[in-house]
């Protein structure tokens, strides 16, 4: 019985050192878990140079927690009327569905956290993957696909 988990160990154990990287214009995401390997969460570690930021946006299928490892930074939350909030080591930030955000890496540090996305009931089926989410995100950004995937595991 114990072989049979042993097995089964890749479905419940990720390890950080066996990632995808996607390195966009404004950031890095390290692919830990993907979202087809779970029900309702993905897990990518962020990585944010000095005085840069992922641009401001909202997520209308998923929470989010971030976990900050190292670095400091400034969260905005809010697109008209924003809240902004210093980040450092340790912090624990909730960002929920429907809300506008963005964290910024302060000039003097590179941030880097741990991201976990949490789905719930109203995933978005027409992204089942973490790479198709990309997909539409260079899309929208203009960004180019090829340019900010990383990974060697098509």
């Amino acid at each position: 019985m114990a072989g049979s988990l042993d097995n089964k160990t890749s479905e419940f154990v990720f390890s950080t050192s066996d990632i995808t990287r996607y390195a966009f214009p404004t950031h890095i995401n390290d692919l830990v878990m993907d979202r087809s390997q779970a029900s309702f969460s993905e897990v990518f570690i962020v990585v944010i140079e000095p005085g840069k930021a992922p641009p401001l946006h909202i997520h209308n299928d998923t929470e989010q927690i971030f976990y900050i490892l190292e670095g400091t930074g400034v969260l905005t939350i809010g697109n008209e009327d924003q809240l902004k909030q210093p980040v450092g080591p340790g912090d624990i930030v909730r960002i929920p569905i429907n809300t506008w955000h963005s964290i910024t890496a302060n000039t003097d540090n590179t941030l880097k956290y741990l991201a976990i996305d949490c789905f719930g009931d109203i995933r978005n089926e027409e992204e089942p993957t973490w790479d198709a989410h990309v997909k539409v995100l260079c899309k929208q950004q203009g960004w180019d696909y090829d340019q900010v995937r990383q990974g060697d595991d098509d």
